[in-house]
Formats: C-alpha cells, sequence, structure tokens
C-alpha cells in the first residue's frame, strides 16, 4: 500500500517545561510554542497524558479546559489561570 502524506513538514518550536502545584492539583507541563495553529501552543501534560492546542479563546471557551485534560471544574480553574498568563 502506498502512503498519502497531508503533510509533512519540519516546524522551529520552543518548549517550555513548568511545574506548580495548585490546590487541587499538580501540574507538569510542556508547553510547545510554533507556528502552526494560528499562534496557538500545544500544551501536554506530561502527568496524564493528555494535551490540547489552545489559544485564548479555548480559555474563554466554557468547559474546553475540563474537557481536553479530563479535570474538574476546581483543577481547570487553576490550569486556565495559569495558561492565561502564558498565552
Amino acid at each position: 500500500m502506498e502512503r498519502f502524506f497531508l503533510y509533512d513538514e519540519v516546524d522551529e518550536t520552543k518548549t517550555r517545561f513548568v511545574s506548580f502545584t495548585g490546590e487541587h492539583q499538580r501540574f507538569d507541563l510542556a508547553l510547545l510554542h510554533t507556528n502552526r495553529y494560528y499562534g496557538k501552543m500545544i500544551v501536554l501534560n506530561l502527568q496524564s497524558s493528555r494535551f490540547a492546542i489552545v489559544g485564548t479563546d479555548d480559555l474563554d471557551e466554557p468547559g474546553y479546559i475540563e474537557h481536553a485534560f479530563q479535570l474538574s471544574e476546581d483543577e481547570a480553574a487553576e490550569l486556565r489561570e495559569f495558561l492565561y498568563e502564558t498565552v
């Protein structure tokens, strides 16, 4: 079978690794800044192996962080507050 690529590109990224604790949970994250995804960043939760493409509009979307990272409302509020500072 012949492989059909939709795209195969190399992109320079800037990666920030950050770990912090809130009142409800510890977060170990990798934040990937890239030219793809319209200026949004890729957020990887290294503890849960969950990730999402996140921009300010996504942080404003009710339930997005809760769903993407499978977090409670309180846990998501802590992550959302941090991400607002970094996006």
